[in-house]
């Protein structure tokens, strides 16, 4: 975690100058660059275009010249930082030697003084640079204080927060305003510490103190490791999460109390004093992390950024928790340099539900109704929830306390949110995930898939552990020593060989056998869960168009349109005879009233309108007089074949014609099976088969498998589609058993 953090800075500066006043570590040092192999002088300048050739000229056949001439110009050939390149006996002070008669002899005069210039040394430099010259360069000018401060020299980069007095000496909080971020960009809601608070509090008088700045050192990427990482939201995350927030603290407490400036100057005396008596720097660190607050909290800082765990720290008994997203150096790697973690979504792919404070570096998985919530340990040694409890909380407070302490006392494996929400009578996307977030961002819970309450889940292993199987198995003999549960080992070796089982896999069927035991393997799976030794594996389906059903749907495809060309031919012989009796009918039927009983349907249909026709669409249809049940009559009538109006028949060719064009000009025409990718957006030939897939089947499960097939896409879960289709696990198993020659099943986790 924080791979390139190397070291925590607090640095002052008063009308005296800079000073470098704590570090943690005390001698931090920065990650060795990794460079090409330099060719030898032997071979020099031969083969340089080939790094390779060159770095083993030597053993090339004939071996090397015997004389080369190389010029010593090259020894810069290789980089190194200017600071690193200096000499250190430079700094040392060499005392005139005394007389024999008095004190000490020559030898053991330069003896004392070499270890002790040695001592100094180690106060004054860091790096490779002089604390002073870092001081100096970390306490900018008032015009660059209370904003980002983003600093790079050499292979280093500084991320602060520098804040300073006003020009009369005394610490206030300043009016609000936006403050710039790193590219530039003024934002409305962000404030600078220095406008936390209220602006008119008075704030308090500094006798020394100018300005001060908690810095974080960080190793600069390389830029051929780096190339593809998103290096700027890097430092921005670090900035926003660590040094501003530590700054706002320090900042309030000391326009409130002139807190930092009481500390700088408890641990200025400290090291005064250390290397007055020519103490190595190891006993300033140690009295400094008992005397102080300060630095007991920037080592806590330190050493949580590094262990990726939350730092707990107090600031003048002001309780604070900082973090870092766990996943934040990948931000530094391209996809291809990270490691294959197909269970869980990459940043860019996080749910949108989790918002913007967990959407890098978390690698979180889609929050979503049909999940579930693991509760994980808190500290061993406290109550984290003890604050939830107690008098001091107002009543807004309270409530939302008691919500809270409901919720984690109602949490459980086999619960998905969805059944929380109905449980607790509460709103899902307005109260159980805002919850949810709060738990994980403070790391005291995570998303898991549901667990079955049967504990008939499939799961598999992780590609590796986060510790190894000797502690694991340490800790999970201790927590299971007076049960009959086998080894860890043992376990494990048993979900990894079901795997390969085509039923009865589940860690039910493998591992417990006994109902009995549900109960005690139930504590079992949530011991495995914390520790990320499962992963839930979840049934996934796609539709399978098979070469006999596509055949069967060309051939009924095929006789159907034969049958519809067989119709209008017939149709179209009938409908020019009846058209020269209906000429010879239509003469008469101008002198004489016509007698709508007399007439059948049909006839009646086509006189009505031609006489709108002939009135110029002046009268229309629903203006005659027609009977209700003749009118019915109609309709029945109309459904004949023998009987369809032309003009609504043509209508209907046309549409069949389209489907006919669209589906016999697809790739899927060919005979060989098929995937139907998106049952959802099928296409008219795919509608086809889907529809000859439920041919013979009963009509309930027919009817289902036409409400749920749009979800077998093999991207959707089995309890993402029972949560959507609102159907029970039974039902889902009724489809897959009748439509078993026509679907394709497979595990993966989520």
């Amino acid at each position: 975690m924080a791979e390139t953090l190397l070291a925590l800075l607090l640095v002052t500066s008063s009308a005296k100058g800079s000073s470098l006043v704590f570090r943690w570590p005390p001698s931090p040092s920065s990650t060795p660059r990794y460079k090409r192999a330099r060719p030898g002088y032997s071979s020099y300048p031969k083969h340089l275009d080939n790094p390779y050739r060159a770095s083993h000229y030597s053993d090339a056949p004939g071996g090397p010249p015997d004389e080369i001439i190389v010029d010593d110009s090259e020894s810069d050939y290789q980089w190194k930082r200017p600071s690193a390149m200096r000499d250190r006996s430079m700094s040392f002070t060499h005392a005139a030697s005394h007389s024999a008669s008095g004190g000490a002899s020559p030898s053991e005069e330069d003896s004392f003084h070499l270890e002790e210039s040695a001592a100094k040394d180690d106060y004054d430099r860091l790096l490779g640079y002089s604390s002073e010259f870092l001081a100096g360069l970390l306490c900018p000018q008032r015009s660059l204080c209370h904003q980002k401060f983003e600093l790079f020299v050499d292979d280093l980069a500084f991320i602060g927060h520098p804040v300073c007095a006003e020009k009369d000496g005394g610490w206030r909080f300043r009016h609000e305003k936006g403050r710039m971020h790193s590219r530039g960009r003024e934002s409305r809601n962000d404030r600078s510490p220095a406008s936390s608070a209220d602006s008119e509090n008075p704030g308090t008088q500094s006798t020394w103190l100018h300005t001060f700045h908690l810095v974080l050192v960080l190793d600069l990427p390389d830029p051929s490791s780096s190339a593809a990482g998103n290096v700027d939201k890097y430092f921005d995350i670090i900035y926003e999460q660590i040094a501003f927030t530590t700054a706002a603290v320090l900042f309030q407490e000391q326009v409130m109390s002139n807190f930092v400036e009481a500390e700088c100057d408890r641990l200025g005396s400290i090291k005064d004093a250390c290397v007055a008596k020519g103490d190595p720097l190891s006993a300033y660190v140690a009295k400094a992390l008992e005397a102080s607050s300060i630095a007991p909290a920037m080592k806590t800082i330190y050493e949580a950024i590094k262990s990726s765990t939350i730092a707990y720290i107090t600031i003048h008994y002001l309780p604070l928790e900082l973090q870092l997203p766990p996943h934040l150096d990948s931000l530094l790697h391209s996809e291809e340099d990270d490691e294959m973690e197909y269970w869980a979504p990459s940043d860019g792919e996080d749910s949108p539900s989790w918002g913007v404070e967990l959407k890098y570096g978390w690698r979180l998985p889609i929050l979503a109704p049909w999940k579930s919530i693991l509760l994980l340990d808190g500290p061993a040694d406290a109550d984290p929830y003890a604050n939830l409890r107690g008098p001091h909380l107002s009543a807004g407070d309270r409530t939302l306390a008691e919500g809270l302490l409901k919720f984690l006392e109602l949490a459980s494996v086999i619960l998905s949110l969805a059944d929380m929400a109905a449980l607790l009578d509460w709103d899902l996307e307005a109260q159980v995930y805002p919850t949810v977030r709060w738990l994980v961002l403070h790391r005291r819970a995570k998303v898991i898939d549901s667990v079955h309450a049967g504990l008939k889940t499939i799961f598999t292993l992780p590609p590796k552990f986060d510790e190894p199987l000797s502690a694991l198995s340490a800790d999970f003999s201790k927590d299971f020593a007076s049960t009959s549960v086998p080894p860890l080992p043992q376990i494990l070796a048993t979900i990894s060989n079901s795997a390969s089982k085509q039923s009865e896999n589940h860690f039910f069927a493998t591992v417990v056998r006994d109902k009995a035991q549900i109960p005690l393997y139930h504590n079992v799976v949530v011991w495995m869960l914390k520790r990320d030794l499962l992963h839930t594996l979840h049934l996934r389906i796609r539709v399978v168009a098979t070469r006999e059903l596509k055949a069967r749907v060309k051939a009924d495809w095929a006789r159907y349109l034969e049958s519809k060309r067989l119709r209008k031919g017939r149709r179209s012989r009938n409908q020019s005879f009846a058209q020269d009796a209906d000429n010879q009918y239509h003469s008469s039927e101008l002198q004489q009233g016509i007698s709508w009983l007399s007439l059948s349907p049909k006839s009646a249909r086509r006189y009505s309108r031609r006489k709108a026709s002939n009135e110029s669409r002046q009268s229309k249809l629903s203006e005659l007089i027609i009977p209700e049940a003749f009118d019915e009559d109609l309709e029945i009538h109309d459904r004949d074949d023998d009987e369809v109006d032309p003009e609504l028949e043509e209508d209907e060719d046309d549409e069949d014609d389209e489907e006919a064009v669209e589906g016999s000009g697809s790739e899927q025409q060919h005979p060989w099976s098929s995937m139907i990718n998106d049952p959802g957006t099928a296409t008219p030939l795919e509608r086809r088969w889907l529809a000859a897939m439920s041919e013979g089947k009963d009509p309930r499960i027919a009817r289902r498998f036409e409400q749920i097939n749009q979800y077998f896409d093999g991207k959707k879960s089995d309890d993402e589609i029972l949560y959507k289709a609102e159907i029970t696990r039974r039902e889902l198993r009724e489809v897959l058993h009748h439509y078993e020659e026509y679907l394709q099943t497979f595990l993966h986790p989520s």
